[in-house]
């Protein structure tokens, strides 16, 4: 694949997959913001476009053994979910509560000398109240549809085509994104102050690993997950 300005950047990841770590460390969203040509990605992230594209070719190949979304694309949808199921859906149930209670330990300690510390726990606490509530419905919804649908027994469902679903996750997958950009924003991409103690900076490397994870998470729903499911829906009832 040869790489241009006009490349989306949802392909892009997955005809190179070296670029995911740097785009993820430029900010250059590739997940909800799939979609989007190299060009307006950068332009969006406030990046230069040339500069990114320029690193991006000159990016080493993976290393063999080196895992990739790449597989998912030769693995079931089923094989896919349970992926999913056990990485990134496992992760956020474990990491959000202890990150909720790491918040409340730094803004009790250092709020009055950091009031941004208020803003940033209301969306720890946003991210939170949204992404549980996505999860259940994907493990009850649309994960079980989509796997009756490869077993080749997709049944009645009460949302008539599997494109309904994949819809309302994806627009709530752009209401995380931007509860991100707003996280990423507010503590100055996760930078932890002169002040800062031990427990300010595991929040804030929670943080940003939190981010990383969803990132990923997003992606591999959003530009592999749902195309595959869309298309596998057309050819069951062509």
């Amino acid at each position: 694949m040869t790489l241009t300005l006009d490349t989306k950047v949802g392909d892009l990841v997955l005809a190179w997959p070296q670029a995911l770590r740097f785009l993820e460390a430029k900010g250059v969203d590739y997940c909800c913001g799939g979609h989007r040509s190299l060009q307006e990605a950068c332009t969006v992230a406030g990046q230069e476009p040339e500069a990114i594209l320029a690193a991006l070719e000159a990016l080493p190949a993976l290393a063999p053994g080196t895992p990739s979304p790449q597989v998912w694309l030769a693995a079931s949808l089923t094989q896919l979910l349970a992926h999913i199921e056990a990485t990134h859906h496992a992760f956020l149930r474990t990491e959000l509560p202890r990150l909720e209670a790491l918040m409340q330990k730094v803004l009790g300690a250092h709020g009055a000398n950091h009031p941004e510390l208020g803003e940033v726990a209301g969306i720890v606490q946003d991210l939170s109240g949204d992404l549980i509530p996505h999860l259940m419905k994907e493990e009850q919804i649309l994960f079980p549809f989509i796997r009756r649908m490869e077993s080749g027994q997709p049944g009645e469902a009460c949302f008539g085509t599997v494109q309904s679903p994949i819809r309302v996750m994806e627009a709530e997958h752009v209401e995380v994104g931007n509860l991100l950009v707003q996280l990423r924003t507010l503590t100055q991409d996760c930078s932890v102050p002169a002040d800062g103690c031990a427990t300010f900076r595991a929040l804030y490397d929670g943080l940003r690993g939190l981010e990383e994870d969803l990132h990923l998470h997003i992606y591999l729903e959003n530009q592999i997950l749902h195309p595959r499911a869309v298309a596998m829906e057309a050819g069951v009832r062509a």
